[in-house]
């Protein structure tokens, strides 16, 4: 797994734009930058759809006056799915969709999960991290089932 003080591995994500799909690497998303990344295990789920996401959205202005450059969201879904997503939950412009739609970075960062008990098959963790420069700065990650330190609001408190 991934620690404090690691670079991001070198992947390969699809973001949904107004203008179709587009492919950017990990130095692409990360570099020269501070992204407030957070992870979820399934765009419209319960949790993610109804807290998770929406703390980003509604703290957007909070983080980047904290010195976020940007902040991304990235699951384990295809770019179709991100991007409708985000229409619907109103935040293709405050909120970068990375598409990791068959699990590479989240294997490459050590925090892949299993959810086929719950019919959905290999997903990512839930957790946030602080990324300066694509090096790991901070790192929340939840326990099974709980929705705590990967919040904005957490983040943000670790923002100082």
């Amino acid at each position: 797994m991934i620690k404090v003080g690691e670079k991001l591995p070198d992947v390969q994500f699809n973001v949904p734009t107004s203008e179709g799909m587009k492919t950017l690497r990990t130095a692409e998303v990360f570099g020269g930058k501070t992204v407030a990344l957070f992870a979820v295990p399934g765009a419209f789920t319960p949790t993610c759809s109804a807290r998770h996401l929406p703390s980003y959205r509604d703290l957007a202005g909070d983080l980047k006056g904290k010195g976020v450059d940007t902040i991304a969201c990235t699951a384990v879904n295809d770019h179709f799915v991100m991007g409708a997503w985000a229409k619907q939950e109103g935040v293709s412009d405050a909120i970068t969709m990375l598409a990791d739609g068959s699990g590479e970075f989240a294997r490459a960062v050590g925090l892949d999960a299993d959810f086929s008990k719950f019919g959905m098959g290999p997903r990512s963790k839930r957790y946030s991290m602080l990324v300066k420069d694509g090096v790991v700065e901070q790192l929340n990650i939840e326990e099974a089932g709980e929705y705590k330190v990967s919040s904005a609001e957490h983040l943000l408190s670790q923002l100082g």
